[in-house]
């Protein structure tokens, strides 16, 4: 597989590797083929989306902002492991989904992110185990933040 020559003909790019903006690290190892990547946010050169579901951004933004975090997970994950066709599995997902009280939908927001994977690796590879919940913000009011565990060679 090569997930670079998929992303290039679904028209996609990956965003250039962002700054840690506190004291973690964005992967970090464990066991002998497993990455921790570190929550990734939905903002991306290409869209930024601000705000609560189901008040501010609209079901398909957030699906899309979804996507968005997982194309940042891809380039963490590239940055620490140098090729993404090393990745044999993404374990699990955890989705969180800036919400709107009222707004109950984070399984549909988190499709977003779910789906994309399947687009690029397909599902033996790309369907994880996965969570989504709400949650009352996160940092610097985006919609939607990601974390994943994923299996490699």
């Amino acid at each position: 597989m090569d997930v670079r020559k998929t992303l290039e003909a679904m028209g996609m790019t990956l965003p250039p590797p962002s700054p840690c903006n506190g004291r973690f690290v964005k992967v970090k190892y464990f066991g002998d083929h497993l990455l921790y990547v570190s929550g990734s946010g939905s903002e991306t050169p290409f869209r930024d989306t601000y705000g609560k579901l189901g008040k501010d951004v609209s079901l398909q933004e957030g699906r899309a902002a979804a996507a968005d975090t997982i194309l940042n997970i891809l380039t963490a994950i590239e940055e620490e492991l140098g090729d993404l066709d090393r990745i044999t599995s993404f374990v699990k997902l955890l989705v969180f989904v800036s919400s709107d009280p009222d707004f109950y939908d984070q399984p549909l927001v988190a499709d977003g992110a779910t789906e994309l994977l399947v687009q690029i690796f397909g599902k033996e590879i790309g369907c994880p185990a996965r969570s989504a919940i709400g949650v009352a913000v996160l940092p610097g009011n985006i919609s939607v933040e990601t974390e994943c565990i994923v299996a490699f060679e």
